[in-house]
């Protein structure tokens, strides 16, 4: 077959593989600049990316924060707290005083400080005299009060003497407790999943230079977007979580692209007579459209949680949109690039079982034939399944994460127990409400008759506005906050603003619930019009975002039951909240619908080929399970030990991620692409694949086939 021929029959996808692989040169120098360029900014990203940002941008809370930062030295909801704490020893014993002065005198010396407020007696020192609370206002932002936390979190500890402690709590002592033990959580499952991740590829590609094709994908895409996350660092803060996530996300969909496009090349390249540059092109028409569409889906999904008015939310999102755009980018470059040059040595070092030609899986064919005889039989019992698992999202409940997120022996989880059991049990949220002076009268008298309210302690005017630290008479994660908070804001009078932490995380929470329903109807809506276009049949279209949706129910029925309930609490090592945190439904259904669409695409493109070339649904069903099941089986593997790594290590919230994503895949890919999807193209038959004329018109022609 001639080049000339060759080039002619693929459309613009495939001709640009070709492309690549004839300039293999050029687009590795190309990579090797990047790579160099973002590099060299990559080791920079973590000390640069921000530890705060969970707050309702433009709330009423983060309000009140500003005018207490302003008007009050700071002492807002980002200011430091430090407890120091004795079982035996007062406030009046030199032992006491002396840890005082120190932790003074630590905090006096920090940049990032106005002021320090010693302990004052009713107000921050028990009743017993035990414990009191060091108290120093912010002068930065909330991303540069974690900074101050991070320096703070070794000198502070060392102020004790005498057998009197102090620990460095509060939203901040908190939030650099929480992102240490996150990130350490995240390096340990990564060094875990890496070796499994090879094995497992090993096995599925059965030669070791193809199985570390998704590796070198993954690894040049992390630093990629590493270098790129400093780079928008310079511009807008970034949260810590978006390299984590992004982390996780490089590894899975550079590993599924891989493993489509590599699969699908070798079975061109020696299941006919192709050149290495014939079977790229070949390859990029089917299975590279089939990523690109994918890609574009999973950047649709994720750009819907910037919905959410909320900085981590927004810059975790850009975090994984970036590490995405660069695997897709190396998929679609980089690798026909290095399989036009590498040809037959793709399975260079190959197992003896390994069958190169073997595109089409005769086991897979095989259990197609089975779902196309008995229809009926294997889709209920994959349906009531599904079902049964979803039924408990009915019944979850969401919060705010609560103390519990931090490891036990964290100083900022110590102190606030310290704290709470010192000064009562909402000591630790203590809200900073702060009003015109004209309101000063009736906001005291609104604060001290609200029966969710134990204490009420006024700080002098300043500004034009007068200052209460209002103290819960419950824990901040209590339910009942949420409703004292509303019910405060209905009765204070007009300008009067309520801040402090748990005001914040209500507000967060408020907003994560108002915006939840939008964003999975966008996610729906724009994934069904993807589809839609891609294989240009809306039934099959329809059928896969709602496969999509029930995996995704499933996935959260199962996450009620273990998280909401407590069930495998003690294998997993976590405490039960007795809630799933309010930033799953909105972040996790956005993650797990993204990676359902990679199989949904990657299933129903290679049974629109087939139904195009034959329009027979008996070939376009088998033919597609058959052709892509391998695949999808082997990427399901993959992910499934890269999630469930996270579910085995590190503090509460990665473990809610690996769950409820590692539940997700297990079942979309067991339970939905390789049986209830196969199932429902055998019940609709050749209507799957009608498209009105209407639509036809309107919409651009895809196809996956060539020749």
């Amino acid at each position: 077959m001639s080049e000339h021929s060759s080039s002619n029959q693929y459309g613009p996808i495939g001709r640009f593989g070709g492309y690549m692989a004839d300039h293999f040169r050029a687009v590795m120098i190309s990579w090797v600049v990047v790579v160099l360029v973002l590099g060299f900014f990559a080791p920079k990203v973590e000390t640069a990316l921000s530890g705060a940002g969970w707050e309702a941008s433009g709330s009423e809370s983060v309000a009140a924060r500003e005018v207490v930062d302003r008007n009050f030295g700071g002492f807002g909801g980002y200011g430091l707290m430090v407890v120091v704490n004795s079982d035996t020893l007062t406030t009046s014993s030199p032992e006491f005083k002396s840890t005082v002065a120190n932790v003074t005198e630590v905090l006096n010396a920090e940049p990032a400080v106005t002021t320090v407020a010693a302990p004052r007696v009713g107000v921050t020192i028990s009743k017993d005299g035990k414990t009191a609370v060091v108290q120093a206002g912010a002068a930065r932002d909330s991303n540069e009060m974690v900074r101050a936390a991070d320096r703070l979190k070794e000198s502070i500890p060392a102020a004790g003497s005498g057998g009197v402690t102090a620990s460095l709590t509060g939203a901040p002592g908190m939030w650099s407790d929480f992102n240490v033990a996150n990130r350490d959580a995240m390096m340990k499952s990564e060094l875990i999943s890496w070796p499994v991740t090879l094995l497992i590829l090993l096995f599925a590609f059965g030669s070791l230079v193809a199985a570390g094709l998704p590796l070198m994908l993954t690894i040049i895409s992390l630093v990629s977007a590493a270098g790129s996350l400093y780079l928008v660092t310079k511009v807008t803060p970034v949260s810590i979580w978006a390299m984590n996530f992004a982390l996780m996300f490089a590894l899975a969909l550079g590993i599924d692209y891989a493993l489509f496009i590599v699969h699908r090349f070798r079975g061109a390249l020696f299941g006919s007579e192709m050149t290495p540059r014939e079977a790229t092109a070949a390859t990029m028409d089917t299975a590279g459209k089939a990523v690109l569409f994918s890609g574009a889906t999973v950047l649709i999904s994720l750009s819907a949680v910037m919905l959410v008015p909320s900085p981590a939310f927004r810059s975790m999102s850009l975090g994984i949109m970036l590490a995405v755009l660069f695997i897709l980018a190396a998929t679609m470059t980089l690798l026909p690039a290095v399989l036009g040059r590498l040809g037959t040595r793709v399975d260079k070092l190959a197992l003896p079982w390994a069958h190169s030609g073997e595109h089409r899986s005769p086991a897979f064919a095989a259990w197609a034939e089975r779902l196309w005889k008995h229809p009926w039989a294997f889709g209920g019992l994959a349906l009531a399944i599904l079902v049964a698992l979803a039924v408990p999202v009915l019944n979850l409940n969401t919060a705010m994460p609560s103390i519990k997120v931090v490891p036990e022996g964290d100083q900022s989880r110590v102190g606030y127990e310290q704290v709470s059991k010192g000064l009562g049990p909402g000591a630790a949220g203590t809200m900073q409400v702060v009003t015109p002076n004209a309101g000063a009268a009736q906001t005291a008298v609104v604060l001290k008759s609200d029966k969710g309210i134990a204490a009420v302690a006024p700080s002098p005017a300043n500004g034009g506005y007068t200052m209460f630290n209002a103290v819960p008479a419950a824990d901040p994660s209590s339910p009942t906050i949420g409703p004292t908070i509303d019910r405060l804001r209905a009765a204070l009078p007009r300008g009067a603003l309520i801040g402090g932490v748990v005001a914040e995380n209500h507000d967060l929470e408020t907003a994560l619930a108002d915006k939840t329903w939008l964003v999975i109807g966008v996610v729906l809506a724009l994934g069904f019009l993807l589809l839609l276009v891609a294989l240009q049949a809306p039934l099959v279209a329809a059928a896969g975002v709602l496969t999509n949706l029930l995996a995704a129910g499933a996935a959260f029925g199962v996450a009620k039951w273990v998280f909401q309930d407590g069930a495998l609490h003690s294998i997993l090592g976590f405490q039960p909240q007795g809630f799933l945190d309010a930033w799953g439904p909105v972040f996790f259904f956005a993650m797990m619908f993204a990676i359902s669409m990679d199989y949904t695409v990657f299933l129903l493109s290679s049974a629109k080929e087939h139904w195009d070339r034959s329009h027979d649904p008996h070939e376009a069903m088998v033919g597609g399970v058959a052709h892509s099941g391998r695949v999808i089986f082997a990427a399901g593997a993959v992910m499934v030990a890269v999630f469930f790594t996270f579910a085995l290590s590190g503090p509460l919230p990665p473990k809610e991620m690996g769950v409820i994503l590692g539940v997700a895949v297990l079942l979309d890919t067991m339970l939905i692409r390789l049986l209830l999807m196969p199932v429902l193209l055998r019940i609709m038959g050749k209507w799957a694949w009608y498209l009105p004329k209407f639509a036809d018109r309107l919409l651009p022609d895809v196809r996956f086939g060539h020749g």
